[in-house]
């Protein structure tokens, strides 16, 4: 059996094991902030969920569709919430189609620590924009994950083509 190691994942674990008590929930603290703010890479906010980047991304692009309700399971959530994060997940698609032009996709959701959460008391969908040939040589020889493009820069072009696909939605 073949083994896929990820060795480059382990300091966004380690960062989760130890949680004080009065530190809040990463998701929560985020959905707090403004968009437009330096220190935060969301980069769509709905009535009942928002888009933000992966901090510790699988590929350049690596985004999260979060709920603002703080559940570890998706039967917590409304019908409502639900669909409206799967329309998300949608739009989110769209705007990573416009703005990076993957020529494929990784979606899920890691539900619990077994499954590999490294956030599992707040629900979450992750995107993983994918290209062929975007895996190569480093993570096996170097123990490193490149990814191309600045988070900056990604979270500016996201938010950028996110206005332009809500302004034509609410023109139709």
């Amino acid at each position: 059996m073949e083994k896929l190691w990820s060795p480059w994942r382990s300091n966004y674990i380690e960062s989760f094991k130890v949680k004080k008590e009065n530190e809040s929930c990463v998701f929560c603290f985020a959905k707090e902030k403004n968009i437009n703010d330096d220190d935060c890479l969301i980069v769509y906010k709905s009535d009942n969920c928002f888009v933000m980047l992966n901090l510790y991304p699988y590929n350049s692009g690596h985004i999260m569709i979060i709920p603002y309700k703080h559940v570890s399971s998706l039967k917590q959530l409304s019908k409502e919430e639900l669909n409206e994060m799967m329309e998300v997940v949608s739009l989110s698609m769209e705007a990573l189609e416009i703005t990076m032009k993957p020529q494929g996709y990784n979606f899920g959701a890691n539900l619990g620590k077994a499954a590999g959460a490294g956030i599992d008391e707040h629900v979450h969908f992750h995107i993983v924009p994918r290209w062929n040939g975007d895996t190569n040589f480093m993570p096996v020889l170097g123990e490193v994950k490149i990814i191309s493009q600045d988070l900056l820069i990604t979270k500016n072009n996201l938010i950028n083509t996110f206005n332009e696909l809500t302004k034509r939605k609410n023109n139709e």
